[in-house]
Formats: C-alpha cells, sequence, structure tokens
C-alpha cells in the first residue's frame, strides 16, 4: 500500500515558516486551484473566514517525492521541545572536512533565512548541528 506523508507544523505565522521552508528545500509555494491567481482569491470564493484567510501555507517538493510541509496557524505557543523534528542530510555524500564544511555553509545559509544555531555535535562518527527554526521548531542538519 502506497501512502503519501504530509508533515503538518503548529505554529503562529503559516507564511513565515513555509517561506523559510521553501528556501531550506528548494521547495515551492503550493499553486491555486485553476481558475483562481491565489490561494487568498480561492478562500474568498468559498466563504472562508477574513480571520482564517492566512491560517495555513504549504511547502512542495517540486519534483513530487518528498512530503509536502503544511504550517497551520494555531493559538498556542510552542512551550517545549519537538517530540519529531526534521534531519536535513545535507553532506549525504561527503566525508571528513567536506562534509563539516557543507554542514556549516547549510547552517550559516540557515541562519540569514532567519534559523538560530542551537549546539553543535562533534562527533566524528556523528557530526551535526542542531538549529531552531524561526518560531523556534529544532531541526539538524547532517
Amino acid at each position: 500500500m502506497a501512502v503519501r506523508i504530509d508533515i503538518t507544523i503548529d505554529c503562529a505565522d503559516p507564511e513565515l515558516l513555509a517561506r523559510f521552508w521553501r528556501a531550506m528545500l528548494g521547495y515551492i509555494d503550493r499553486p491555486a486551484p485553476d481558475g483562481y491567481s491565489s490561494w487568498e482569491e480561492y478562500d474568498r470564493a468559498h466563504g472562508v473566514a477574513e480571520d482564517q484567510l492566512d491560517a495555513g501555507s504549504a511547502a512542495l517538493d517540486p519534483d513530487g517525492n518528498g512530503p509536502r510541509l503544511f504550517f497551520q496557524r494555531v493559538p498556542e505557543s510552542k512551550i517545549i521541545k519537538n517530540r519529531v523534528h526534521l534531519d536535513l542530510y545535507v553532506s549525504a555524500d561527503l566525508d571528513g572536512a567536506t562534509a563539516r564544511r557543507k554542514i556549516h555553509t547549510e547552517a550559516h545559509r540557515a541562519e540569514a533565512l532567519g534559523a538560530k544555531l542551537l549546539r553543535v555535535n562533534d562527533d566524528d562518527e556523528d557530526y551535526f548541528i542542531v538549529m531552531r527554526d524561526p518560531e523556534g521548531n529544532e531541526f539538524c542538519l547532517t
């Protein structure tokens, strides 16, 4: 049985996080339905309440292989560590110092997009960097 996986992330600002993750992953915005220039136009045409027009935003793999990320606005803020986090394998085909440089390059790129460095796991066998996205959700660069 084939199953498609979507990852839904609760947040305060869906579009902010969707833009961050689109940039990090090379993902794209979800196209508006045929006949509509935007999701806002579609939602208005279908009676979505004004305060719900920006309640969600998505990030899609342009090749259709990776999971869809959906960001939904919720009233409560993040309080504790994530129970689930994303691992970005940015150095999968690299070794040693080359892999570390690639991980650090991606960490700097993530910081420029609004992420914060949390810690570096400086183990030769399992080197990775833990970061937080603009709303504090942890993710790892490895």
